[in-house]
């Protein structure tokens, strides 16, 4: 079989037609919409304003939200989700899921825990790409420990008085609005409070992080509040009842992680392929040396077991029945299946992967932001451990 995108693919039996339309929906949005323009992209730091109303037309943004309020729901489970992470992980540019896809981890809350206001003034514009909403939680002072955050929220009269910074805020620079975890109480995680703040509030700044590593046309940012009087009726849920919502989304993001690093090893395979295949060394194809090929087996197995891992996981939460240590232990798989199989192409692609024209230089790049974005190795194995008593 040739090792191109679609045959590194495991055949899943909870795939039917309907999702392989969408597939193809998918695949040429992508085709005619990102791949000519990524490079560029990712060199400006950016993706351009225009994409969000492109991708609202063929519903990319509001698969699985309400229809009340402009999403579409009906007969969209969970596989759909992750066809499209699959579809959009073939550029090679992690920043385009994280960024384009953003609201998947800033819009949640708000549609689950809001009050109905709120909803109706801030879904529909985000599902139509006219605004953007990114997820604030993570603070210069820690990441990983939510419970521990320090930005502050005091009431006064009808209004929440915000002070502090999040920072690798995902799109934060251009986010119209802020999913922002704050504290609002004691310490811990009975303390923290989601509060909805609109991103042209007088006392917030931005500052943007350009010298990163991978995902740079996403435009990360670090988010200042000075004395921003947030609105009481902003709250998303419960004062001081947030953390139940935060880590509610956990399981969905980092379920779709999976299914971005799981795509990006299988266009690491189909690279190194295409290469290995025209490629000849010491009078024969380099893929017909022996130390080659079993490269190609390996990364295959491993990209094999990871998808049948995301499939099983994904059946999880279909059925509700989610099982949050299934689900980070599938992360650290899938992201070190991509770590693996980015290492490996480098090696069959020898120089040519050097070349920032090369999907698997940007995808080599990324390995470590999406073995530490949405919980590190450590903390997913940790999670894991305590899931089983241990």
């Amino acid at each position: 079989m040739p090792l191109n995108f679609d045959d590194t693919r495991l055949p899943s039996p909870f795939l039917n037609k309907d999702h392989d339309a969408w597939r193809e929906q998918v695949r040429r949005f992508v085709d005619n919409e990102i791949m000519s323009s990524i490079k560029q992209w990712e060199e400006d730091g950016y993706i351009p304003d225009e994409l969000w109303p492109k991708a609202a037309e063929i519903g990319l943004l509001q698969m699985g939200y309400p229809e009340t309020y402009g999403g579409i729901s009906e007969g969209i489970d969970i596989f759909f989700k992750l066809v499209a992470y699959e579809e959009l992980a073939r550029c090679g540019a992690g920043g385009i899921i994280a960024t384009l896809m953003v609201h998947s981890i800033g819009l949640p809350p708000v549609v689950k825990y809001a009050s109905d206001a709120i909803k109706a003034m801030v879904v529909p514009q985000v599902l139509n790409g006219e605004k953007k909403i990114a997820l604030a939680i993570t603070e210069p002072s820690g990441g990983s420990d939510v419970a521990n955050l320090q930005t502050t929220a005091r009431r006064e009269g009808d209004y929440y008085i915000v002070n502090g910074a999040k920072t690798f805020i995902t799109a934060g620079m251009r986010a119209d609005y802020f999913t922002t975890a704050l504290r609002t109480g004691d310490d811990g995680a009975g303390g923290i409070s989601l509060l909805l703040i609109p991103g042209d509030l007088p006392g917030i700044s931005r500052s943007q992080l350009k010298e990163k590593q991978g995902w740079w046309c996403s435009d990360t940012a670090i988010i200042y509040f000075d004395n921003v009087k947030v609105p009481v009726e902003n709250i998303i849920g419960v004062e001081n009842k947030g953390f139940t919502a935060i880590v509610g989304n956990f399981n969905s993001e980092r379920l779709t992680l999976a299914a971005g690093a799981i795509s990006a090893a299988r266009v690491c395979i189909e690279e190194a392929y295409l290469w290995a295949v025209e490629r000849k060394t010491f009078g024969k194809q380099l893929s017909k040396h022996q130390v080659i090929a079993h490269k190609f087996a390996e990364m295959v197995r491993r990209v094999n077991a990871s998808q049948a891992y995301m499939d099983n996981c994904a059946w999880q939460m279909k059925t509700g029945n989610a099982r949050a240590s299934d689900i980070a232990l599938l992360k650290v798989q899938a992201t070190q299946t991509m770590e693996f199989c980015a290492r490996e192409a480098m090696q069959i692609l020898g120089g040519i992967s050097f070349i920032r024209e090369c999907r698997t230089e940007r995808i080599y790049r990324e390995v470590r932001v999406m073995a530490i974005g949405g919980g590190s190795e450590e903390i997913m194995r940790d999670l894991a451990s305590r899931q089983m008593g241990l």
